[in-house]
This record gives C-alpha cells, structure tokens and sequence, in this order.
C-alpha cells in the first residue's frame, strides 16, 4: 500500500513539473523600465581666501596678451614673424661692399682735408639779417656777383615780396638792376636758388643811392639752398 500511494506522489510531481515547462514556452519577457539617471548636482567654486598668504589670483593684463596664432606652441620651436611689407635688412652684409664704403668715405674725407671737395657742414643753412637802411634816395642800384670761383651760383630779388630779378647768374663781374620802394619801411631779400657745382652759393653786393653814393657793401659765402639775406630800408 506504501508503495502505491509513493508511485503516485512521483507522478503527480512529474506531471506539475510538465506543465510548467510546456507553460514556460509561450512566456512573455516583460522589459524593463527606463528610469533615467539623475543628474549630479554641480558643486560651487571654493572660494579663495584674501587673508590666506599661499592664495594667488591670476591676472591677465589685456594689453600684454598675445593673440592665439594656428600654432600656439610653435611646435618648430621658432616663434613665426610678423608680416612686413619692409624688406628685411640681411644678418650679415657683404664684406665687399662694407668695404667699398669704407673706402669711398676714407677718399672723401681726404679730399675735404686737402681742400679739393666741399664739406657740406660748412653750409650756411639760416636766414640772415644785413640791418636797417635810412635814406631818402627814391631808389637803390644793386649790384652782385660771384666773388669766387664761378660755379653757376644763382640768385633771386624780391622788394615787399614782389620779384625783382627772377633768377640772376652771378658771374666774375657784377650784375645790375634796380629798386624803387615806398615811403616807409620796405623788406629788400636776396635768395640763394641753388649751391654752385664747386660749394655753397657765395656773392658780393654793392648798394648805391639816386645820387650814386655807395650805402652798404657786403657779401656772403656757402649759402645753402633757400637761406635768405634781408635788408629793411626806411625811407624818410
């Protein structure tokens, strides 16, 4: 009778045990839930400590700071130039040509010392005042010329900034010419136009009354280019 009721015990478990495998065959996987992670909260900066001796605060001084180039660590380690339309002058120069300068300005100097060159700074470069005249002539002659060696040294007139004599060629012997001025005070101006081929420009001059009475001689040497000599004649 144990026997009996044992071999039905064992196959009623055999049976449930079946059924639940041949149930297990059309079971649904149900998915799981997507639950989206929560975001960590950001922490605040620390703050630094004025007091705190150790704590540094970088400054950027916007004038000081340099541009972000296409290569900011110059990874052939030399920095890149900036563009220039100027022509760079060569590290080393040519040794010929130094010394060809060299040489050029030994002669020049030799030749100033020995006086057969100019030396252009011995120019007269400033205006210059030949003083007041007092007449009561109606008129002065002027005359001029090249005291020096003749060089084409060339002049100009002007009477109360009105031209006199355009362009006057100083030679060995003098050139003559005219001026009737106001009553009162008038500018008489003798302009050097040019340096001659020998030096500065250099002249004399002679001033003569209506009545030929010789009022003022003098002269000047190595004008340069421009400079003027003026004369005020009051007329009484």
């Amino acid at each position: 009778m144990k026997q009996l009721l044992f071999f039905i015990f064992i196959l009623g478990i055999s049976t449930s045990g079946y059924a639940q495998f041949e149930g297990s065959k059309t079971f649904k996987v149900i998915p799981p839930q997507a639950i989206p992670p929560k975001a960590k909260a950001k922490e605040a900066p620390k703050k630094i400590d004025d007091k705190d001796p150790f704590a540094v605060v970088p400054t950027i001084d916007p004038k000081k700071a340099k541009p972000i180039t296409e290569d900011p660590t110059y990874s052939n380690g030399i920095e890149p130039e900036p563009f220039s339309m100027i022509v760079k002058k060569p590290d080393f120069d040519d040794p010929g040509q130094v010394l060809k300068d060299r040489l050029s300005q030994s002669l020049e100097k030799s030749l100033v010392n020995r006086g057969m060159k100019f030396d252009p700074r011995n120019l007269v470069k400033i205006d210059v005042n030949f003083g007041d005249i007092r007449t009561k002539s109606k008129f002065f002659v002027i005359k001029c010329r090249d005291f020096g060696e003749i060089d084409g040294d060339l002049i100009k007139a002007t009477l109360n900034n009105q031209t006199v004599e355009q362009r006057l060629l100083l030679q060995n012997s003098y050139k003559t010419f005219t001026i009737y001025f106001k009553e009162g005070i008038n500018t008489f101006e003798l302009e050097a136009l040019n340096r001659g081929t020998l030096g500065g420009n250099t002249a004399e001059f002679q001033i003569y009354d209506d009545t030929g009475k010789l009022v003022r001689s003098d002269y000047w040497e190595n004008w340069d280019t421009g400079v003027k000599g003026s004369f005020i004649i009051v007329k009484e």
